[in-house]
């Protein structure tokens, strides 16, 4: 397969989710599709051109992961030095002073990308292998902040707001899901497997499942995030302890 018809489905999902409109407290909404779409273009281009058995679904950019390199998840060490993706980001049209965009120049690390991409590099080694039957997106590719820079997540938004985004997110997903045709889809933690749920109205032989959320927020992924996901991952068949076919070695 091609990664032009994802492409043309991340340019369509940037454009729908341009037109909607969020209330107080939101006061700023990043779109990286748009300023970043370089990098994610090129993520695209080189890891989505072949179907998955397995696609991860985050909720939302982080400050210092999408929201600065355009990739899900993207903390900037795992996109430039595993990946090897290294584009030229621009500006949001509106830009919070205390959270700017700097692209691949930003110092903070994405606690949440660090731990998500270091365990399939440690599983996997390089991008090739883990690609080459998974697959990582976001269900909404939206930042939202306050006038404090405080960051907002979809899951709290007014219900008519979250349903005009979800409506548009849902389509995305399922566009994608067709393209990719992967056995499993899991969801980095509840939003995201909940979102990951209402694809099987439309796809009911898709497989779903759920590993905790890495965020740094989370007392039970600072114990050992990569430990406990890889467990869940075990138990739901997704992974295989001492597979040679997939390049995944008992941890």
């Amino acid at each position: 397969m091609s990664s032009s018809p994802l492409i043309a489905h991340a340019k369509t999902l940037s454009e729908k989710v341009d037109r909607l409109k969020f209330s107080q407290p939101i006061t700023h909404v990043y779109n990286p599709l748009n300023y970043a779409w370089d990098a994610h273009e090129a993520y695209l281009t080189r890891f989505a051109d072949s179907p998955k058995r397995v696609v991860f679904l985050g909720m939302n950019p982080g400050p210092w992961g999408m929201a600065q390199t355009g990739v899900p998840f993207g903390e900037i060490h795992a996109v430039r030095n595993w990946m090897g993706i290294h584009c030229a980001v621009k500006k949001p049209e509106r830009e919070h002073k205390k959270r700017p965009i700097v692209g691949f120049e930003c110092t903070q690390s994405e606690v949440s990308g660090r731990r998500l991409w270091g365990l399939f590099a440690e599983k996997y080694v390089t991008p090739d292998a883990f690609f080459a039957e998974h697959f990582v997106a976001n269900y909404c590719p939206l930042v939202f902040m306050e006038e404090t820079g405080r960051n907002f997540t979809p899951d709290k938004l007014p219900t008519a707001e979250a349903t005009a985004l979800e409506s548009v997110c849902d389509d995305h997903l399922i566009a994608m899901i067709r393209e990719l045709k992967p056995e499993w889809l899991i969801g980095v933690g509840g939003f995201a497997e909940t979102q990951a749920t209402k694809v099987r109205n439309h796809i009911p032989d898709l497989k779903v499942g759920r590993v905790l959320h890495p965020s740094p927020a989370s007392p039970a992924a600072n114990r050992d995030w990569a430990g406990a996901a890889t467990k869940q991952l075990l138990a739901l068949g997704v992974w295989k302890l001492n597979s040679t076919d997939d390049g995944l070695a008992q941890r």
